[in-house]
């Protein structure tokens, strides 16, 4: 197990509000409960794994956060471009582990970049301002990631449609990846809390997804994300965001995966009936590989739907979404075995960090525990994970 720093310890303990006193009992049993985590603090002795698990538990913190050298540096969560509903403030705790995780996992990697010779400043990042216009950013992403709208529509599915976008995003040095959770379903963020997050990095920029969100938005929240990064705005964003820059790269997104003389092909205005409208609107966004939310959102913008009808189906879209993935994973419940767990772990990581941690293992920056924390696997998981080829062979 890699050394473990104790100001790290310390940090984390103090940072969640508890006196040594107040952990003690929560991380070892039995008297003499608070000497020994003095110990621990002090570098007498180091914790064991079960220790630190219960210390994650007890601060809110990712285990990968005691791995690291140094206590993060404040002000890593960025801006927060939310707008969030009362009933959903709940989440925060959640939401918080969640950046903090995400920060702990771009730390590690953007150390390994560091050493890395061939690894230099993105220029992309940080490289426009709002002022720029929402025409010159969407040009100048297209052209640096050389996106075609055509070969995306091509792809005949929501999801190959975002494996070809997020492929041209990740060919910039960006790392994609679609984290909704802490680890297990009991910690799913809700989309209305965490729709992404952005880490506008020169060296290791960072874009999450919420993987809870229907299929048919990730590729509007990746491009959402990277207009994050152009900008060089860190921060996280939700299902609602009214301020100027969260409006900025919604319509840097959506112009990039829906042009606007194309709206003029879809028969809607403030006249036509709600269902005729949502009916339409399914049709156009099922042939494009777009969200219908996207679709609305853009007629709203144009003015031929009223507020009104815009809030209204919008929330009808996220109704029918809701009770058309809870019946998919009721199907799903029912089928013998499932997916196969390291195809979905990779899908998840995305090809770049699997050949970023790949290449610190193999360079022996690496070890296999610190590379589990970084993709989220037990240590024994982490090779059948990088060489599926191998682990299939054996």
């Amino acid at each position: 197990m890699s050394s473990i720093e104790p100001k790290v310890l310390v940090w984390a303990r103090e940072t969640a509000g508890l006196t040594v006193d107040d952990a003690a009992g929560k991380v070892f049993t039995g008297d003499g409960a608070a000497e020994r985590l003095r110990a621990v603090e002090a570098g007498e002795r180091q914790p064991s794994r079960a220790q630190l698990l219960k210390m994650a538990k007890a601060y809110h913190r990712s285990l990968l956060t005691f791995y690291l050298p140094e206590p993060p540096r404040r002000g890593e969560r960025g801006q927060d471009f939310r707008t969030l509903p009362v009933e959903q403030r709940t989440e925060e705790p959640l939401v918080d582990a969640l950046v903090r995780d995400i920060n702990v996992r771009q730390s590690v990697v953007k150390s390994l970049l560091e050493d890395d010779e061939d690894a230099g400043a993105l220029p992309f990042v940080a490289s426009t301002t709002i002022g720029a216009g929402v025409e010159t950013v969407r040009r100048s992403i297209q052209e640096a990631t050389g996106f075609d709208l055509a070969e995306f529509r091509a792809c005949g599915t929501v999801e190959r449609a975002f494996a070809y976008a997020r492929e041209k995003v990740e060919s910039l040095g960006v790392f994609v990846l679609l984290i909704g959770n802490l680890g297990s379903y009991h910690t799913d963020v809700d989309v209305s809390s965490f729709r992404g997050f952005a880490i506008a990095d020169k060296l290791a920029p960072f874009i999450v997804i919420n993987d809870h969100d229907a299929r048919s938005a990730w590729s509007f929240t990746l491009f959402h994300e990277l207009a994050h990064l152009w900008l060089g705005a860190t921060g996280i964003s939700g299902q609602y965001g009214e301020s100027q820059l969260e409006r900025f790269c919604n319509d840097v997104a959506s112009t990039l995966l829906l042009r606007p003389h194309e709206l003029d092909g879809l028969a809607i205005d403030k006249a036509t009936d709600e269902q005729a409208a949502g009916r339409l609107i399914g049709e156009f966004a099922s042939a494009r590989l777009i969200s219908r939310s996207m679709v609305i959102y853009r007629l709203l913008l144009s003015k031929r739907v009223t507020p009104a009808t815009w809030r209204s189906l919008t929330a009808t879209f996220r109704d029918d979404w809701i009770a058309s993935r809870d019946a998919k994973r009721a199907k799903a419940r029912q089928r013998e075995g499932g997916a196969d767990f390291y195809v979905v772990r990779r899908h998840r990581l995305g090809r770049k960090l699997l050949d970023v941690v790949g290449q610190g293992m193999q360079a022996g920056a690496l070890t296999p525990t610190k590379a589990g924390l970084v993709l989220g696997v037990k240590p024994r998981n982490v090779a059948p994970l990088l060489h599926p080829t191998q682990a299939a062979a054996s």
